[in-house]
């Protein structure tokens, strides 16, 4: 396979990827800064005006289920500061997750928010599954897969060889001209945002449908811990409906008592308290922050409020410990805001790289072709190990794999095969 060959692979990935990539970029840019974004709709629940006493967790979440007729109780939420409206967490008799805002001491209902109208949660379905479901999953994992092949081949085509200096490569050459100038902004972009690409792609597979799941059934064999991350939203929402319907175990420990005791063990926010239930008799307290690391899951006994069970990070199996820490960092909350801006650095750079990429084609494109780019350079034979780094690749991803071995039996010509 010649380095022309190569360099058609290359355009192909991209020309399939570059619509994915621009929704996954500009998607997940925003879901980087979700704590902030969620904060921000909040503002106007939050350092509410309290005077008195402050009403039992008891009484506000009956307040919340009063308002939402038929609705079951799924988490209550600790306000992070003592003025700050409560949420509690509910599910409507047709399975709609809601979140009722609950002043602390007037039990006024101040809002009840629909989980999937948040903004952030809008943001996160178009990311994970383009708002349609298992089909939109399918296509995001594929597009995954293929761009794992754009970044692998962009990076060898422009990898510096025979000589060439670092211009065009590390920098782009302003004074060039504008051929030159867009393709040293493709080229020099995505070799400086390639590794953290590839890091995000590949710590996204855990939620996908297709490999994710393979890597459910590989986890169950290491560990009977339950998994946390769900492969799917509606997987996640079938899961808490299911806890939601549950009935309520009745207990002389109360919210409040249950609150105090855990005050002092620093759980990183949001921290959520499922009460008692058929299913799981006992308190249940999580820290349920993004930075997987500092998840933190405690269990006081129902009757005499006293500690069960405190499993921190540490206790969690290797494969979860590891997985914790990718997904954290994927979602930019593993090591603050340096995290945030370098997933948006990331993700910024695969939208100057798309960009740059349509702008090449159609400047280069003749009349009337799709323009498939002829590379200059000859010569280059793809050599055996990088033959079956791309088979292991398919094997590892099993929709890239299909989507090569369709790709192979259509053309008829063998993967590679010299054009």
């Amino acid at each position: 396979m010649t380095y022309r060959a190569l360099w058609r692979w290359h355009f192909h990935a991209g020309l399939f990827c570059i619509p994915f990539v621009l929704v996954l970029a500009l998607t997940g840019s925003i879901y980087l800064f979700k704590p902030q974004i969620d904060a921000f709709a909040d503002r106007s629940v939050d350092s509410l005006k309290v005077t008195g006493a402050r009403a039992t967790g008891e009484a506000q979440i009956a307040a919340a289920l009063a308002s939402v007729p038929g609705s079951k109780l799924f988490v209550y939420e600790v306000p992070l500061e003592p003025d700050d409206a409560v949420r509690v967490h509910v599910y409507s008799p047709d399975g709609t997750g809601l979140i009722v805002y609950v002043h602390p001491e007037t039990l006024a209902v101040l809002k009840a928010v629909p989980h999937t109208h948040r903004l952030t949660e809008i943001v996160r379905m178009i990311h994970a599954e383009l708002m349609v479901g298992r089909p939109g999953a399918i296509l995001i994992e594929l597009a995954a897969g293929w761009a794992i092949i754009m970044l692998g081949t962009g990076l060898f085509l422009w990898w510096p060889r025979d000589g060439r200096g670092i211009a065009g490569v590390l920098y782009p050459r302003l004074r060039a001209g504008r051929r030159v100038f867009w393709r040293d902004l493709h080229a020099v972009t995505g070799i400086w945002v390639s590794a953290f690409a590839m890091f995000l792609l590949i710590t996204a597979l855990p939620w996908t449908t297709v490999w994710g799941a393979g890597l459910a059934k590989t986890r169950a064999l290491l560990t009977p811990e339950k998994q946390e991350w769900a492969l799917s939203a509606a997987d996640e929402h079938s899961q808490h409906r299911a806890e939601a319907a549950s009935a309520a175990v009745a207990t002389p420990v109360t919210l409040d008592e249950v609150v105090k005791r855990v005050a002092p063990l620093g759980l990183t926010p949001p921290v959520r308290i499922y009460l008692p239930s058929e299913t799981a008799p006992y308190w249940r307290v999580r820290a349920e922050t993004q930075n997987r690391p500092r998840v933190r899951e405690i269990e006081l006994d129902a009757r005499s409020g006293e500690l069960l069970r405190d499993k921190g990070f540490g206790e969690k199996a290797t494969i979860d410990r590891v997985i914790g820490v990718g997904i954290a960092a994927h979602e930019g909350q593993l090591f603050g805001i340096a995290n945030q801006l370098l997933g948006l650095f990331t993700a910024l750079g695969l939208i100057t790289m798309s960009i740059s990429a349509v702008v090449m084609w159609w400047r280069r494109r003749p009349e009337g072709s799709l323009g498939v780019p002829a590379p200059r350079v000859e010569g280059f034979t793809l050599r055996a190990p990088l033959i079956a780094l791309i088979v292991i690749a398919g094997a590892l991803l099993p929709l890239l794999g299909a989507s090569l071995l369709i790709l192979w039996g259509s053309t008829r010509a063998g993967l590679f095969a010299r054009p």
